[in-house]
């Protein structure tokens, strides 16, 4: 059996007994990720540490989810967040063992077309109780992909008449049920009635609309949503038959015309057509010559939904994320969401790899570290072709990494495809704030941050900006401290701030700090040598008043304190 939801779900687990269920559940949606409780379920795709935070987070995302585990621990910690019905994702609850699948909330969402997906692939019954599901074998106010419900209250009497013993007759072309178990009669007074005109509500009527309607428009337009809500009155068409907006090409950064799509609850696409009856026929040459309520918009009906997907192409995307120091903990939502849509995927093969686990339909460009300004440049041309691009790096993408290469690339093109682009940087926790958070708080008063590799900019700026921090009495944190074909640097930076520091000063040094095998160090500057340090460590350098005190567990704590010079009230 195929399934139908077009959003993944995300499979959640709380140990290694449901993953067996769990990958036959993923057979079923092959996009679906399997999180696993961190130490408990280490074989799924992605790893969480707390299950209530986690499965708020999903839904809060409107990510449909499926729980291998009782339905009572997952109903208890969603209650907290539960929106309005009609305006949630499907949430089920599975058996680890796959012996029951129980439909949650999500009605509206098609929740229960999940369940009986998950329960035939799994050999068992779907555990429904909605009334209506049950008795016509499909849900009216759930209308497939393409269809829009009218009035939802309506939708409920009307359900409920159905139920109590009433007749109804189809009116319009509504293939979906085709199979339904509905109590027709040609005569009856209830009515479902499908099509794009604009109708007066009426407690007899379903109506449902589908989405065939396409609206091109300029994007000078004053007030774009209000215009095409205008455009379609006067047409007599039903706003719910919108389908999508077009435009030109040129207009694909315009604000406005993003601002109007998201108001009207559809897709904008671009063409290269000028005027808005241009670009309907050449998008949809077969129909007939569109209508033109009003000076700038033209509208066409189609004979089917539309299939947005085919109709000009979208603004491209592309966004510029940081990972964080490695653990996907560290890593922000909103990073896990633009990874969970991108398309393409760019960056060092190492960060690319930590990103993952990745889709099978998602494309890995994965390059040299020292590639940066060829990879933003390729991740340009992929959003202009109106792709989704997620360029990775670790830490925080403006801290010595792809955001400044990203937008140094755009800077120098005068390709006006690559300025269209929907530009995004996304921050991440840096390596120099996820040491310190480690050690306690050694950037804890005014801090510099210095990147000690001559590659791209000469030794004698270092050294000149390295003096003058240290001068200032500022606490110091190297990224790029030593690596074999800059073995010397290090050391001749240490020269420069023991001329400024005393030999007592703390020194943290953290080792693939948030990583398996992090490790973290606290030591002094008279002990700190080169040897100590590599390409992968982070090197902190208190200031003249940085403090170090023991901790029970016998490490030590390190902090700078907020005050300066003499404490207050001494």
């Amino acid at each position: 059996m195929a399934a139908t939801h077009f959003t993944a779900p995300a499979i959640v687990v709380l140990g290694k007994g449901a993953l067996m269920t769990a990958r036959r559940i993923q057979q079923l949606y092959p996009q679906a990720l399997i999180h696993g409780l961190a130490e408990r379920a280490d074989d799924a795709d992605r790893s969480y540490s707390e299950f209530g935070a986690t499965l708020r987070q999903l839904y809060q995302q409107n990510t449909p989810i499926i729980a291998l585990c009782a339905a009572g621990i997952v109903i208890r910690t969603l209650a907290a967040v539960l929106l309005e019905k009609g305006a949630e994702p499907p949430v089920l609850a599975v058996a680890e063992d796959g012996s029951a699948v129980v439909p949650l909330l999500g009605g509206l969402g098609g929740v229960n077309v999940m369940a009986r997906e998950i329960a035939s692939a799994l050999g068992t019954a779907a555990a429904i109780t909605t009334s209506g599901e049950l008795r016509f074998g499909t849900c009216l106010l759930n209308p497939p992909a393409g269809y829009a419900l009218g009035d939802l209250e309506l939708g409920k009497r009307f359900v409920s008449d159905l139920l109590s013993g009433e007749k109804v007759r189809v009116e319009g072309a509504a293939p979906w049920l085709a199979q339904a178990q509905l109590p027709e009669d040609d005569q009856a007074q209830l009515a479902i009635h499908v099509g794009y005109a604009d109708r007066e509500p009426s407690d007899h009527e379903l109506l449902i609309y589908p989405r065939n309607v396409l609206v091109a428009l300029k994007g000078d337009l004053p007030d774009a949503a209000g215009a095409v809500k205008t455009a379609l009155h006067d047409s007599r068409i039903a706003l719910q038959a919108l389908g999508c907006l077009l435009a030109s090409k040129e207009e694909m950064a315009n604000p406005a015309l993003h601002t109007a799509a998201e108001t009207l609850g559809v897709a904008v696409r671009f063409t290269d057509a000028a005027t808005p009856a241009e670009m309907i026929q050449q998008v949809l040459p077969q129909l007939l010559p569109p209508l033109t309520p009003a000076e700038g918009i033209a509208v066409a009906v189609a004979p089917q939904p539309l299939d947005v997907r085919q109709i000009g192409r979208a603004r491209g995307r592309l966004a510029v994320i940081g990972l964080g120091p490695g653990a996907s903990d560290f890593m922000i939502p909103a990073v896990k969401a633009e990874l969970a849509r991108a398309n393409d995927v760019l960056g060092y093969e190492t960060y690319v790899r930590m990103a993952g686990p990745f889709r099978p339909d998602q494309v890995l460009h994965c390059t040299d570290n020292r590639e940066e300004m060829q990879r933003a440049r390729h991740a340009f041309e992929l959003a202009a072709a109106g792709r989704s691009v997620v360029v990775v790096s670790s830490g925080d993408p403006g801290v010595f990494a792809m955001a400044a290469a990203v937008l140094e690339a755009l800077h120098e093109s005068d390709n006006a495809d690559w300025h269209r682009v929907d530009l995004h940087i996304l921050p991440g926790v840096s390596a120099s704030l996820a040491t310190a958070a480690l050690a306690g708080a050694p950037l804890g008063h005014d801090f510099c941050v210095m990147s000690l590799s001559d590659n791209l900019k000469p030794w004698e700026i270092i050294e000149k900006r390295l003096d003058l921090a240290c001068q200032a009495d500022l606490a110091l944190a190297f990224y790029n401290p030593i690596s074999r074909s800059r073995p010397w640097q290090l050391g001749r930076a240490l020269e420069i701030v023991r001329r400024h520091r005393s030999p007592e000063t703390p020194v943290t040094l953290g080792r693939d700090v948030g990583r398996p095998a992090q490790t973290l160090r606290v030591i002094t500057l008279g002990e700190l040598a080169p040897e100590l340090v590599d390409m992968r460590t982070m090197v902190l350098i208190g200031s003249s008043l940085t403090c170090v005190f023991p901790r029970a567990d016998g490490q030590r704590w390190v902090y700078t304190p907020r005050w300066y010079g003499s404490k207050p009230g001494q």
